[in-house]
């Protein structure tokens, strides 16, 4: 069993906590994944990080398939605990760890490579 999911760049949504008379940053960890989303897309928002000052901006996640026993509850708190994985960083990122060393990943082939691919990738998940 297997889920695909994608990270959506560039959302302009920011959600808010009212405490009392006042607007909050929501807290780390918190999920939309109802009113603001599309009822014919399996899709969510999550907040990962904290925000000292500022407004906190939420990742939206589509996901592509989802062909797994896990609840939809369960692979939001995968994506979740996800995003404190990386490495390189104490705290929670904006993307999950895997997202983020795919991007590095990509980077670093792209400025070190100074030739072009083999023919034989063509065919391959290589240009993915």
């Amino acid at each position: 069993k297997q889920w695909y999911q994608r990270r959506v760049r560039g959302i302009q949504q920011r959600f808010f906590l009212k405490q009392g008379p006042r607007l909050n940053n929501p807290p780390p960890g918190t999920i939309v994944d109802s009113t603001v989303t599309r009822d014919e897309l399996f899709d969510f928002f999550l907040v990962p990080q904290g925000v000292g000052q500022g407004t906190v901006t939420p990742t939206h996640y589509n996901v592509l398939e989802f062909s797994t026993t896990l609840k939809p509850d369960h692979l939001q708190q995968i994506a979740y605990k996800l995003c404190f994985m990386y490495y390189n960083w104490t705290g929670a990122i904006r993307v999950p760890a895997i997202c983020q060393y795919a991007h590095k990943l990509a980077f670093l082939v792209g400025q070190s490579l100074h030739r072009d691919p083999s023919p034989d990738l063509a065919d391959l998940l290589y240009y993915l």
